[in-house]
């Protein structure tokens, strides 16, 4: 299928099928769904709000110690983590916090939040920005709109009840959006995130091949895509923030990116 664009000052309007080649991701579907998309240098390009940024880059609900960064004049990346929190968590906090750098935790419910309250709230206690990335990872183009609103309503319940806040945020499944999807995360305030770098960390555990494609992929203003499940990618991380560092990047959350720009419920945000 060949890509569609409908431009409505910066956002575009993209197929499903076509235009997320950059992101390394393969979408098996068929037909022309679209939804709306906008880059976060776009995003923060038409946000009228404070010339120094955002302090913490926070969304609604999500406040704590942060970091001043106006991405519009730094060289920042967004470091996102999906399908946790696991035993590996703590691990990886402990890593970040040793480095100053704050990330994005895209969580899921099931045998993750539910089973580990705790790192819940020390991701959120430590200044990271919490995120969701549905209940137990259905593909939410595939259900029904009723199945795909509780994947995505279970784990705002579940984080505010631990937390007493509510993600802004979700990331779904294998990337996979459509109308239907931006208008159930509209509903329930939540804006979409994908990525532009993938270490492809579920396929390896060998932590060397894991820095060696999120270095090779990153550039400005990008969305790194890791999981904090998986043996090997928790101790790559240390690699990756310093060499990302040596590159002059400053290393953010998602709403850090977007800053001052606020993630609007039911937009896709993808470099």
């Amino acid at each position: 299928m060949p890509k569609h664009f409908r431009t409505t000052g910066r956002r575009r309007r993209a197929s499903i099928a076509g235009l997320l080649t950059a992101a390394s991701l393969a979408l098996a579907v068929s037909g022309c769904a679209s939804y709306d998309v906008t880059a976060p240098a776009d995003a923060r390009a038409d946000a009228t709000g404070s010339a120094t940024g955002a302090k913490n880059g926070k969304g609604k609900g999500q406040e704590g110690a942060g970091q001043d960064v106006d991405c519009r004049k730094a060289k920042c990346v967004a470091l996102t983590f999906d399908a946790g929190p696991s035993e590996n968590t703590d691990r990886l906090l402990d890593i970040l916090k040793k480095e100053k750098v704050h990330a994005t935790f895209f969580m899921l419910g099931k045998n993750h939040i539910a089973k580990r309250p705790a790192e819940v709230r020390r991701i959120d206690a430590e200044g990271h920005e919490l995120a969701n990335h549905t209940w137990s990872h259905q593909i939410l183009t595939e259900i029904e709109p009723a199945e795909a609103k509780r994947e995505l309503s279970r784990v705002q319940d579940a984080v505010r009840k631990i937390t007493g806040k509510t993600p802004t945020l979700m990331r779904p499944p294998q990337g996979r959006t459509d109308d239907k999807v931006s208008e159930i995360s509209k509903g329930l305030g939540l804006a979409q995130v994908l990525w532009s770098v993938t270490a492809k960390d579920y396929e390896t555990n060998d932590s060397a091949l894991i820095t060696k494609r999120v270095l090779e992929q990153t550039e400005r203003d990008g969305i790194i895509l890791l999981h904090d499940i998986y043996r090997g990618t928790v101790p790559a991380v240390p690699g990756i923030l310093k060499e990302l560092k040596k590159r002059g990047y400053t290393i953010v959350t998602v709403s850090q990116l977007l800053s001052p720009a606020k993630p609007e419920p039911g937009m896709v945000y993808r470099p």
